[in-house]
């Protein structure tokens, strides 16, 4: 590993720092500008490199940050291209799933977006939303998703009936073999 990109400062998506760090610190963390000054400096004591994001950049070379997005939870997502599309992964998509995966193709200027993966944030949201949403990432030619985390039971459920072959399941220990270009 040698670098780490956190999407946004909630515990469930840093708490997990500590036990990589405890094994190589000689890292680089891109985190959102947002975080608090005294993560920061946490960091810095312990001889990580911090990359502050405000703005979509590239990372590394087929690597991108959507850039700091949203309001009130400011979050980041990661944008992979690979030669089947893009991969957009989210942490929790706070600023919306849909605005996520329109920064991932501004940010890149590709059309074709492979798939979504990640926490879309649709716990405890109503069926009508949750359809809005699958109808809007159709629009943007998502090929297939994988909801997890802050997703929801019932969304994981109407993404798989209308994503059918092309839904996949996610969580922890899975792995996805992507070819970057």
């Amino acid at each position: 590993i040698d670098v780490i990109v956190l999407s946004h400062i909630h515990g469930d998506h840093t708490g997990g720092l500590g036990s990589v760090l405890a094994e190589k610190r000689d890292v680089v963390a891109w985190v959102p500008v947002s975080f608090p000054g005294r993560f920061k400096k946490a960091l810095l004591s312990l001889g990580v490199g911090i990359e502050e994001v405000s703005k979509a950049r590239e990372i590394m070379a087929g690597v991108y940050t959507t850039g700091e997005l949203g309001r009130e939870i400011r979050e980041q997502a990661l944008v992979l291209k690979t030669v089947d599309g893009l991969v957009v992964i989210t942490g929790c998509a706070h600023p919306g799933v849909v605005d996520v995966v329109r920064q991932a193709k501004a940010v890149t200027g590709e059309d074709t977006v492979y798939l979504v993966l990640g926490g879309f944030h649709l716990v405890g949201q109503p069926t009508s939303r949750i359809r809005s949403i699958l109808r809007d990432l159709r629009r943007l030619s998502v090929r297939k998703v994988a909801p997890c985390h802050c997703s929801g039971d019932e969304a994981r459920k109407l993404f798989k009936q209308e994503y059918g072959a092309d839904y996949m399941e996610c969580g922890v220990g899975r792995r996805i073999t992507l070819r970057i270009r």
